[in-house]
């Protein structure tokens, strides 16, 4: 069977492909179907917290597909597999947030908090960032602060606007009796890596509530350990309304997730949202089993250590070709390399890709790190080599691009 040729006639183009066919992978790996083993730095788009085919995700798999994938009625019928998971996120829920529903996915989690927090304020108006990323729904792409990922999409959803991130003033200057919510990523992941200062959300959460404006905190990218606590937010004095969730969640599983507060819970009404899915009993399986070994084996603290492995490695590289990589940045196993231009970060990714590692480029400059939580000292040592080695080859002691 030729994998790519039949992709390529059958599939809707949505991406540039790179014509590699992955067939199997373990931990940090992935072997091609020729058998080329390559080191996976993008986790799946970060996906992967736990590594390719981690045994208590395979194991979570089959125990539960051997019992029952889907309910009777869905959501109208309780789960036993459900419940285990909801009574597991409320322990690991930050501030007062304590009641959960189970999506597809982080854009369909958005899209429901957004839905829900125009509801239940009866206003219409959301803030957003520039450069955040909320997700491709034609709501969450409204919502979107990149101009690349909405206007081509016209009409977009009205009444969102967008202020400049980690900017208080800007923000203040756009409270009024119309904003029904703002919606922040602690660390904007597709926008570059960029982090707001706990200052921020903490005023940001000051105004929404002198405000009667909800704050929704979107984690779908930070959330799970990968910045070296359960979520990016954990520890902030911040009063949040709404936080979204996916990626890391489910280890690689498709499944999403928003909590809200009890203030939200009792002002939402039977019918106000739902889906065919939310929260089937294989998706939460897998998710209880992913989250549970987050906690029992202390993955935060171990992302902490080998975060830092990686920013020591990536500081030495950048003080060698300062003018090359003008910056590094990052918290956790979130981490990005920004290169003077496109051309540079684009060559460094073929180069790498070359040498059998996958990185992940956004916002044409920026190199985004970000592997399983799992990783290795000895695995980040090896994939921080193949990483010196092509901005070595790319830029030489000349920086020449």
């Amino acid at each position: 069977m030729d994998t790519i040729a039949i992709e390529d006639k059958y599939a809707i183009p949505f991406f540039k492909k790179i014509p590699i066919s992955i067939d199997h992978g373990e931990g940090i790996y992935a072997w091609d179907e020729n058998g080329t083993r390559y080191i996976d730095f993008t986790s799946g788009w970060g996906v992967t917290c736990l590594g390719h085919a981690h045994p208590v995700i395979v194991e979570a798999l089959a125990r539960q597909s051997r019992k029952i994938l889907q309910n009777p009625s869905s959501g109208l019928t309780y789960s036993p597999a459900r419940a285990k998971l909801l009574e597991l996120m409320g322990q690991i829920l930050p501030g007062r947030l304590c009641r959960v529903f189970f999506s597809n996915s982080g854009a369909e989690a958005n899209d429901a908090a957004i839905k829900l927090a125009r509801k239940v304020s009866g206003r219409l108006d959301v803030i957003s960032t520039n450069k955040s990323f909320h997700g491709r729904t034609i709501s969450t792409a409204s919502a979107t602060g990149q101009a690349k990922h909405r206007e081509k999409f016209n009409p977009l959803m009205p009444n969102y606007r967008f202020v400049p991130f980690n900017d208080i003033d800007a923000l203040k200057k756009e409270m009024n009796d119309h904003l029904a919510a703002v919606i922040l990523e602690p660390i904007q992941g597709e926008g570059g890596i960029n982090i707001s200062s706990d200052r921020y959300l903490e005023t940001v959460s000051d105004l929404c509530e002198k405000n009667g404006t909800y704050l929704i905190i979107d984690e779908v990218q930070t959330g799970f350990c990968r910045t070296g606590s359960m979520f990016a937010i954990d520890g902030l004095d911040i009063k949040v309304d709404f936080m979204t969730m996916a990626k890391g969640i489910g280890g690689g599983f498709p499944i999403g997730a928003f909590a809200v507060s009890q203030e939200i819970a009792d002002r939402i009404q039977v019918g106000d949202h739902g889906g065919t899915y939310c929260g089937n009993p294989l998706g939460t399986a897998v998710a209880y089993a992913v989250i549970k070994y987050l906690k029992d084996n202390d993955i935060a603290g171990h992302v902490r250590k080998m975060g830092q492995l990686v920013l020591d490695r990536l500081g030495h590289l950048q003080g060698r070709f300062k003018d090359s990589i003008p910056d590094i940045r990052g918290k956790g196993l979130l981490i990005a390399a920004e290169c003077k231009n496109d051309t540079l970060a684009g060559a460094i990714l073929s180069e790498c890709l070359n040498r059998g590692m996958f990185v992940n480029v956004t916002q044409g400059n920026i190199i985004r790190l970000f592997p399983a939580l799992t990783i290795t000292a000895e695995e980040i040592q090896e994939a921080m080599r193949i990483f010196e080695s092509a901005v070595e080859t790319i830029v030489g002691e000349k920086q020449a691009i």
